[in-house]
């Protein structure tokens, strides 16, 4: 329950609060290796990272990047520069020299904390920066605790810079506030799901992105123990969900399907999973997941720019199953659909889904014209498109980016991929265009088959003649390529944009009938 609310200003006050309403509760708990922290030990063990940075430099407003995988000091360190009222700039913990170098520089960081196996890429790209090491010379103030607060910073200051995964350009910062990540808590707390004291939360993505980090302010507003684990592990996914009594969890991209790709087990029921929320829910697959595992799914959406936006609420859920729905705004979001000439779009229409609302970021950190073009008047652009019906209730169709245009067709790689992935043989797919002097563009596919190691097991006719039963003739891709696993983002979306920079391998052209390289 959350007490004195109006108290809760900032992620330092909410660390206090849980620290002080649940000392003893297991605040976050990492698999593997079981090491586990209780709100009174985040929160003091937060301060001592605090003074130390303080030592170290750190200033209030200074930016301070973390590159750690998941473990401790991450949480640790993300608390610990908020408290000093500085901002966070979490990293890709593989990033390399030349992508580490761009984030500091455009963001001004003043120090970088990181762990020893990281080191030469952070000393390769730092600069100027301060290099503080949690399991180096800094490991004791990483171990250490301290009683002594720190005071309440203002709502709308910056904690996080967080950098978008760049999949159509270089990163941009998204500056998000201390009242972004209260916002979203609050909505998870005070409204469905209602997480609580009595509830765990497992996280399987890295810290560095931004749902693990919501899942932290959640659980210390909420009182919920956060099981976070070391990455995505589809095949021992639910076994570490029932180890920990998992009661929810959030999940996206290719997460569903890989999945239900797993080979049924006797125990798929066995769990104290009471809801999950999943953002692109596959539509043919949803009335399955449920089956399996005897939990709704319910949609969710939301980005880094504007965090939670729309859902699916418990009430509609049953008759939503399948349909590709992600549900209604939230209360303190608003949300229209705006066709080509920037109107607002008939219903049922497909337009651009453009939001507005408080807790949104406070614009691309130093990039004032990609900000400008982000919004259209007070509204923020998604770059999604999507449909609403009569009831507003929200379709999702795909990204404005995302769709090829064929002989005069507009085709949505989304769904394309969507029905690739069907084929039983087949464990992810992506689709790209291609340039066609007849046609315009050409559908192509990206296959990594569940037998990577024997790719004509499931020969690209095959999977051509597939995508024909389930799709309109100009959708089925022309060319064919398979890869031994394709690049993704840490939210496991397929980077598209690394497709080529992957090792070339041969392609099918089926109308053509041959394979060049």
């Amino acid at each position: 329950m959350i007490t004195a609310e109006h108290l809760l200003t900032d992620l330092g006050t909410l660390t206090a609060h849980a620290a002080r309403t649940w000392p003893d509760g297991v605040a976050l708990r990492f698999d593997p290796g079981g090491e586990s922290l209780t709100f009174r030990e985040l929160d003091r063990r937060s301060n001592a990272v605090a003074g130390h940075l303080a030592r170290r430099g750190v200033r209030g407003r200074d930016r301070v990047a973390v590159m750690l995988p998941n473990r401790p000091e991450f949480v640790l360190s993300w608390l610990a520069v908020c408290k000093l009222g500085a901002t966070m700039v979490p990293v890709n913990a593989y990033s390399k020299p030349f992508e580490l170098r761009y984030l500091l520089e455009d963001s001004g960081a003043v120090a970088v904390v990181t762990e020893s196996t990281h080191l030469p890429v952070v000393n390769e790209a730092s600069g100027h920066a301060t290099v503080i090491v949690c399991d180096g010379e800094d490991r004791d103030a990483f171990q250490h605790e301290e009683d002594a607060g720190f005071a309440p910073v203002p709502t709308e200051r910056a904690a996080n810079i967080q950098y978008t995964s760049g999949t159509t350009g270089r990163p941009k910062g998204c500056v998000l506030s201390h009242g972004y990540w209260l916002r979203i808590a609050r909505h998870l707390v005070a409204d469905e799901p209602h997480l609580g004291p009595d509830d765990t939360v497992l996280t399987a993505q890295p810290l560095y992105y931004l749902d693990p980090m919501w899942n932290v302010s959640t659980a210390l507003m909420s009182g919920a123990t956060l099981v976070v684990a070391d990455r995505f592990h589809p095949s021992t996914f639910w076994r570490t969900v029932r180890e920990h009594g998992v009661t929810f969890f959030y999940c996206l991209g290719a997460m569903p399907t890989l999945l239900l790709k797993t080979p049924p087990d006797p125990a798929d029921r066995d769990h104290r999973v009471r809801a999950v929320y999943c953002s692109a829910i596959p539509t043919e697959l949803h009335a399955e997941l449920e089956r399996r595992w005897g939990v709704p799914w319910s949609e969710m959406f939301g980005m880094t720019e504007t965090g939670l936006d729309i859902r699916v609420r418990a009430a509609e859920h049953d008759e939503l199953v399948g349909t590709g729905c992600i549900g209604r705004p939230v209360a303190d979001r608003e949300a229209r659909v705006v066709d080509a000439d920037g109107e607002v779009a008939a219903r049922g229409e497909v337009g651009e889904l453009q939001l507005r609302g408080t807790g949104m970021m406070d614009g691309y950190y130093g990039k004032d014209e990609a900000t400008s073009a982000a919004h259209h008047g007070s509204w923020l652009r998604t770059g999604d498109l999507v449909r609403m019906d009569e009831t507003g209730r929200i379709y999702y169709v795909g990204r404005a980016k995302d769709m090829i245009r064929r002989s005069g067709e507009n085709i949505s790689a989304a769904e394309v991929e969507h029905v690739i992935s069907l084929h039983p043989g087949v464990a992810m797919a992506a689709c790209v265009a291609v340039p066609d002097p007849i046609r315009q563009e050409e559908v192509k596919a990206y296959v990594v088959l569940r037998d990577a190691a024997e790719y004509q097991s499931v020969p690209p006719d095959e999977l051509a003649e597939f995508c024909g039963r389930h799709l309109a003739y100009f959708k089925v891709p022309r060319y064919w390529t398979y890869r031994d696993d394709l690049p993704r983002t840490p939210s496991e979306r397929v980077a598209k944009r690394k497709l080529d920079d992957e090792p070339a391998t041969p392609t099918y052209d089926r109308v053509e009938q041959t394979w060049s390289q």
